[in-house]
This record gives C-alpha cells, structure tokens and sequence, in this order.
C-alpha cells in the first residue's frame, strides 16, 4: 500500500507532459545536462590549479611603517 507502482508513475509523468508540455522538458533537460557538464569541466580544471598551489601573501609586520590608506578615519556624533 505504501509503495508505488509503475502505473502511479506512469500517470504521474503524464501529468508533468501535459503541464508543462515536450518542448519545454526537452529545454530543461539539456539545460540540466550542460549545468552538469558544466561542472564537471569546472572540476577537472580545479583539480589542475591544485597541483601548484599559490604561496600566501606576505603579511605586514609593522603597521605604522605601512599605513591604510583605503580607510576612512570619521568620529560618531550624536543628535542633539
């Protein structure tokens, strides 16, 4: 009783074609297909940038010999 058969499965793909028609399924599958190829591709080209990984960024041992200069320096007032 809790199981499905083929023909609840059956009907249930006939809705879906009914709604949302063939040629907007055969849209979403290749759409679907490319986003997983995609992927795959982005994978592969990932695993090639970890062979020679990027050493660190030097840190900057003392601050007030190299100064911020993208930050701007405000006080807070209050409303009166």
């Amino acid at each position: 009783m809790g199981s499905l058969s083929i023909w609840h499965w059956l009907i249930v793909l006939l809705i879906v074609v009914m709604v949302f028609g063939t040629k907007k399924l055969k849209n979403i599958g290749s759409d679907l297909g490319g986003a997983v190829k995609g992927f795959k591709d982005g994978m592969r080209d990932g695993s090639a940038d970890d062979a020679a990984p990027v050493p660190p960024p030097s840190q900057v041992t003392n601050a007030a010999a190299a100064p911020d200069t993208s930050t701007i320096d405000v006080q807070a007032k209050q409303k009166s």
